[in-house]
């Protein structure tokens, strides 16, 4: 699907452009305390011309057909550009965290880190994280590794999404 640049983006998120829009597609997931599972998911990118984007992901799990069998995660938050190819990304989750995160964009990738999460008292201890994000051949893919529950930073979930 084409993709056109907005009259109003905002010069310092020029590098992380090609994400605006709305984004859907499957993934699998995996971690060392829970079974693996299939994913449905839709992501929005939005903007008003300030430099940062709004960002609103849902996911739902899938069984082996494809078909919908419950909700699952969801996350809002804001990839503020401060200046072209540094990113700070604020995000916030259903299940009780929130998250600062800090990386650089280039060349149609996307690279972050955790700087600091913090939790409620009943959702469960993450610690770590970090993603990639990247457009190959015009589809989003993406990588989140997290460290939660005593575990390691290592590979949770990943996607391929594609321009809704």
């Amino acid at each position: 699907m084409p993709f056109e640049l907005p009259d109003n983006l905002h010069p310092n998120c020029g590098p992380v452009a090609w994400l605006l829009g709305t984004w859907r597609g499957n993934g699998h997931g995996t971690y060392p305390t829970i079974e693996s599972f299939q994913f449905g998911q839709e992501l929005i990118f939005t903007h008003d011309g300030r430099p940062f984007f709004h960002y609103m992901a849902r996911a739902w799990i899938v069984d082996e057909q494809g078909e919908f069998v419950r909700d699952a995660a969801m996350e809002t938050g804001f990839l503020r550009c401060p200046e072209p190819g540094k990113v700070e990304f604020l995000l916030s989750h259903n299940i009780g965290f929130s998250e600062v995160w800090y990386g650089a964009a280039e060349g149609g990738k996307l690279e972050m880190h955790t700087a600091g999460v913090s939790f409620t008292e009943t959702a469960k201890e993450v610690t770590a994280g970090s993603r990639m994000y990247g457009n190959v051949d015009g589809d989003l893919l993406y990588a989140y590794d997290m460290a939660a529950v005593g575990q390691e930073l290592q590979p949770h979930t990943w996607a391929r999404l594609q321009r809704a």
